[in-house]
């Protein structure tokens, strides 16, 4: 098939590239560079069935020829983004999913939507359900990012209906591996580039707070499955095991051997405490489940970080683009 993959050159979207590939498929990437990065296509740019466009989504998709699949991946998806790009969060969630359901419409496509678990918020519910509402502050600092998902997750809905789209809507857990940008505010990263660098690790609040962590290319094999599945309905794709903060701090610095302990500061504002998946629709219709353990994929992932490091220095910029 040929595959449009919209932020193409993100973190999780070029594993989703390269999975596609080594599939069989024709794959077209559409990136602005605003949070992606040109290393993370660098081992299959020049693969024969790649392309990359340059190009921002919220104004349209120009590129040519029909597609028979959309991987609608683009946006900032972390809490530096939201402070520091909260119109093109808004924006990709909203002009960005119209061009690409429109674009979808008109070539006959089937259309994936990466959401997330943010949908739901602080859940009052736990572990989320996908029939579970949320618990969503609509004016704080992360409602840029967690509105912006909820309105696409209706107009996927409102373009299936009443449209006839195809449409898929996968809600994505906390996932973590390489090609994660180091300085993108999210916990691992953060971890792992104070671990390597001999710092204490920074923990938010009491550290008793939970999230739970999937390997990306277990991610990326749940997306895949639910693009090609009969599911209509959101499917939480993540890993059910849950760990509070503080088990991940002390796991990072007993693999890295970093002697640097740990430093506490404020929970940031609407910051969940909770946060794990029921697997149960992922398991039932697609026949998911993660199978990389999180001692090897922490392992992988700090191996990565490492050798990042060790090429590009400990230096990277805030926004570490391009």
């Amino acid at each position: 098939m040929r595959i449009l993959v919209t932020g193409g050159a993100g973190f999780v979207p070029s594993h989703l590239c390269e999975r596609l590939l080594a599939d069989g498929h024709d794959v077209v990437a559409l990136d602005n560079y605003i949070t992606g990065h040109t290393r993370n296509i660098a081992g299959f740019r020049d693969h024969p069935a790649f392309s990359l466009v340059e190009a921002d989504l919220i104004e349209g998709i120009p590129i040519e020829g029909r597609f028979d699949r959309i991987f609608h991946m683009a946006s900032p998806a972390s809490p530096i983004d939201y402070v520091e790009l909260p119109f093109e969060t808004l924006y990709v969630g909203a002009d960005g999913t119209r061009n690409v359901l429109r674009r979808a419409k008109a070539d006959g496509a089937r259309v994936l939507f990466a959401s997330t678990s943010e949908v739901y918020g602080d859940p009052a519910v736990h572990p989320q359900v996908e029939s579970y509402w949320g618990n969503v502050n609509p004016i704080g600092p992360r409602s840029v990012y967690d509105e912006a998902k909820r309105f696409s997750e209706a107009l996927m809905m409102a373009f299936h209906r009443y449209e006839k789209v195809e449409t898929r809507i996968v809600r994505i857990f906390n996932t973590y591996g390489p090609r994660m940008r180091a300085n993108d505010g999210r916990v691992v990263p953060n971890f792992i580039s104070q671990a390597l660098q001999g710092q204490a690790l920074t923990v938010y609040g009491d550290g008793t707070q939970t999230r739970s962590f999937c390997f990306v290319s277990d991610l990326v094999d749940g997306i895949v499955k639910l693009m090609e599945s009969d599911l209509v309905e959101p499917c939480n794709i993540g890993n059910p095991h849950e760990l509070s903060m503080l088990q991940l701090a002390e796991e990072i610095n007993r693999i890295t051997g970093n002697p640097g302990g740990l430093v506490h500061k404020p929970l940031p504002k609407d910051d969940p405490t909770r946060r794990r998946p029921d697997t149960t629709r992922a398991r039932t219709n697609l026949d998911w489940s993660p199978q990389v353990p999180f001692d090897q994929g922490i392992a992988r992932t700090i191996a990565y970080f490492a050798d990042l490091f060790e090429k590009e220095g400990y230096g990277l910029s805030k926004r570490d683009a391009r």
